[in-house]
């Protein structure tokens, strides 16, 4: 099989594209067929060795597959060969092959293509854990969401609004902007233009955001905590600004609200059966036209230092897949 291969931390160019012995999976493992496999903020970390886990060399990166089950491994039940499926790792995606962990296997609808499929999981499985189990966001409370046209952003703005809140947007340019819109944002505030803080004041009577989902950190974070209610959430969902920030424990005493952290990575594995019943839940609001992923992007497997730098140079709305079958 084919596979791109990092086999030193560098830049995307520094990946490189080979033909790889086929993985056999182990107890508790299924090997699936790529079709096609999302692109993430995580992967341009993982190949530069900035990401929390660093793989031994050489390895795909890539955390997110949709295909067809290949082959189970022992001890496997809920899964034959032929099955369409989404499937997560830390890394392994960007190749035609990939084994798994079967408790991070799903079976996807057999209405849902596999490119679409693929640019899911990570996304729409952190979004929902954030927003059903760490924030409990509730019917008519104030979601803040940044970077809300990128790939966790994005699918905030829609499970929010599924959920029946009231939703405020930020963006860098009217065009994201207009694609949160597009998606269920009720107002949206373009941060090029001024500290957002102010206006989401003025945007909620002076009380703040109830719950601020926040996977840029840096800045966005420091005024996050001066734009939130009092018993708000704030949702630790990640640092693409590349700082990670500190926060002031005067601010959360003051303000009665909570820091929450959202690592969906770890609590898959934690609460397998919660995160399942969460794709239930993501399937059915998909099924009613609540969630229309949006795929700005697409590219081939050789072509994956492309689409890593298109996330880099911030040019995806939604997000990138690399088609690996036609």
């Amino acid at each position: 099989m084919k596979a791109v291969l990092c086999k030193q931390f560098g830049p995307p160019e520094s990946l490189v594209l080979e033909e790889v012995p086929s993985l056999v999976p182990g107890p508790g493992e299924v090997r699936v067929k790529a079709h096609a496999a999302g692109v993430n903020f995580p992967d341009t970390l993982i190949i530069e060795g900035k990401y929390q886990y660093k793989p031994d060399f050489p390895f795909s990166p890539g955390g997110e597959v949709a295909g067809e089950v290949l082959e189970v491994g022992p001890g496997v039940t809920g899964f034959a060969v032929g099955d369409r499926v989404i499937a997560g790792s830390t890394y392994g995606a960007f190749a035609e092959e990939m084994v798994a962990e079967a408790d991070r296997v799903m079976k996807i609808p057999d209405d849902l293509d596999f490119a679409t499929a693929s640019s899911m999981s990570l996304t729409y499985g952190t979004t929902a854990h954030a927003l059903i189990q760490r924030a409990d966001l509730q019917p008519g409370e104030t979601l803040l969401v940044h970077g809300a046209a990128g790939g966790v952003g994005l699918t905030a703005v829609e499970i929010g609004k599924a959920m029946g809140a009231r939703v405020i947007a930020t963006a860098g340019t009217d065009e994201k902007l207009a694609v949160a819109r597009a998606h269920g944002a009720d107002e949206t505030i373009n941060y090029t233009e001024g500290e957002f803080r102010e206006a989401v004041k003025e945007m909620t009577g002076g009380k703040g955001a109830d719950v601020i989902y926040d996977p840029v950190g840096g800045d966005v974070f420091d005024q996050s905590l001066r734009c939130i209610n009092w018993n708000g959430r704030l949702l630790v969902v990640g640092f693409a600004s590349g700082r990670i920030p500190s926060a002031p424990a005067n601010l959360a005493l003051l303000k009665g609200c909570s820091i929450v952290g959202v690592f969906w990575g770890s609590y898959i594995t934690r609460e397998p059966e919660e995160n399942a019943a969460n794709f239930e839940r993501v399937f059915q609001w998909w099924r009613e036209g609540k969630l229309k992923p949006h795929i700005s992007h697409t590219f081939p497997l050789a072509q994956a230092s492309d689409a890593l730098y298109a996330l880099l140079e911030r040019k995806v709305i939604g997000k990138a897949v690399l088609k690996i079958v036609d």
